[in-house]
């Protein structure tokens, strides 16, 4: 059930107990301006019924609790007690007066997380983002601009994309395969015992747990191990699981099936998976296979190659984003599994197309995305791919020397136009949680990427509002950046 709540007051009448009133240019207060409440909670209502079930929590308390969480970087236990104790925080949750108390249990950031979700996030960031280009280009003039160059331009191409793709990378004990057959024998050995106490077994099943746990631990410990020894660490650890699966499927025909919680279940599940994983890989003498599981809390979670200096692999969830020249990011394709990115080029252009009713005028990536296919679309609709030509190199004579160093000059421009976009992902990996994301379900980390994107482009906004305001007051220094930003 969901009860509409009624418009919030404007922040001069916010009440304050202890007298004084809220400060317009506070940081929550520019905030809560800029997104658009009322037309969230429209969208938000209709998944709720009317009348049954009891009344949820505000769109407004919910998204407003998850935006401070993430941009001070704290827990759900910190976010719920500095509510409590910052007006300014409750204004932008909705609050029409400041109340010394907490406003919910912390527990319910994540149904907040799950009721939002990922989709719901994705439209809001969409909404917001839209409107602000759509204010800059009127305010600049640029829709006129448009209009004239789409009479004189057939296909009507105006702006700029910036895409890249990113790993976020999850909160999980960076996974060794013995290691994980090791978690995977000691789980199996508490549903042994859980199952072994609710039969009526006088003798308890074999589990050898102490000679495996000694066994792991002088494997683990030691600094150089070889693949011979890597090897017999694995065949060992995989015939204490086969051993303790193999009881566990005896046990249960002995006890009711309710036996085992919720997350026992899902755990086995998983760690048969895993079984049947590590064997495959032991038996074909490799590291690597399709839809490798490298933790059993987190079964969805892969490992992305990435080919940094730092790793090879980071393990989270890809995702593919855009970037308009106003700056505002997008999220085109967020998933679990690897892929490669090249081949989101076009439907990120045609996203761009969806969004503004026209074709971008020129495409900034890196190398990964020039391949034929993707100039080949760029070309046919009359897009400039950032980057050199397909062919040989021009030659270095006398007669192509202008040639060469206009060609080089538009290469550092459109390279140095792509570093936005690395800027944003270096921003919200180091100011925000995109870094390490620490939510443990598949729903709620796709959630706190969504929101640390949407809160990214917020405060581009607020930024650009803030040096706008500068200009107006006469700040000349100002004149040359906003040209950059509008």
């Amino acid at each position: 059930m969901y009860k509409e709540k009624d418009k919030a007051s404007e922040f001069e009448q916010f009440y304050l107990p202890f007298g004084g009133h809220l400060r317009g240019d506070n940081r929550w207060v520019r905030l809560a301006a800029i997104i658009p409440w009322e037309e969230i909670e429209t969208e938000y209502k209709k998944y709720f019924s009317k009348r049954i079930g009891r009344t949820a929590k505000p769109v407004r308390l919910a998204l407003g609790s998850l935006l401070i969480k993430e941009k001070l970087h704290i827990t759900d236990e910190e976010t719920v007690e500095t509510i409590r104790e910052n007006p300014y925080l409750q204004y932008l949750l909705g609050y029409e007066s400041y109340k010394d108390e907490k406003p919910f249990d912390p527990s319910m950031m994540v149904h907040f997380r799950k009721r939002l979700g990922p989709d719901a996030i994705a439209k809001i960031n969409e909404l917001v983002a839209k409107r602000y280009q759509e204010t800059v280009e009127a305010e600049s003039g640029e829709k006129k601009k448009n209009q004239k160059h789409h009479d004189a331009n057939e296909q009507g191409n105006q702006g700029r994309l910036i895409i890249d793709a990113t790993c976020a990378p999850q909160d999980i004990r960076h996974p060794h395969d013995v290691t994980l057959l090791d978690e995977a024998r000691r789980k199996t050995e508490k549903i042994i015992d859980t199952l072994y106490a609710a039969s009526d077994l006088t003798i308890k099943p074999r589990t050898y747990r102490k000679q495996a746990r000694n066994k792991y631990l002088n494997f683990i410990r030691g600094r150089r191990r070889t693949k011979k020894e890597i090897r017999r660490a694995l065949r060992t650890q995989l015939q204490y699981v086969r051993r303790n699966l193999r009881t566990i499927k005896e046990l249960q025909n002995k006890v009711p099936s309710t036996t085992l919680s919720t997350k026992q279940r899902h755990d086995l599940i998983v760690i048969h998976e895993v079984y049947r994983q590590q064997l495959q890989m032991y038996k074909a003498k490799t590291h690597s296979i399709p839809g490798k599981i490298v933790s059993i809390s987190q079964p969805h979670v892969r490992p992305i190659a990435r080919g940094k200096a730092r790793a090879a692999f980071e393990f989270g969830a890809k995702i593919s984003a855009s970037m308009t020249e106003h700056g505002m990011i997008y999220i085109d394709r967020l998933q679990w599994e690897p892929y490669n990115e090249q081949e989101d080029l076009p439907v990120q252009i045609e996203k761009y197309k969806q969004r503004f009713g026209r074709y971008p005028e020129s495409v900034h990536a890196d190398k990964i995305y020039r391949t034929r296919e993707n100039r080949a679309y760029c070309e046919a609709r009359g897009i400039r791919l950032s980057g050199p030509p397909l062919g040989r190199p021009i030659k270095e004579t006398a007669e192509n020397k202008k040639l060469l160093r206009q060609l080089r000059k538009i290469q550092r421009i459109d390279e140095a136009i792509r570093q936005a976009i690395e800027g944003g992902f270096g921003n919200m990996k180091r100011k925000f949680s995109l870094g390490t994301i620490y939510e443990k379900l598949q729903k709620t980390s796709e959630t706190a990427i969504m929101v640390c994107v949407f809160l990214t482009n917020c405060e581009k906004i607020l930024r650009d509002l803030f040096m706008h305001f500068l200009f107006l007051l006469g700040f000349k220094p100002y004149k040359s950046a906003l040209k950059a930003v509008v």
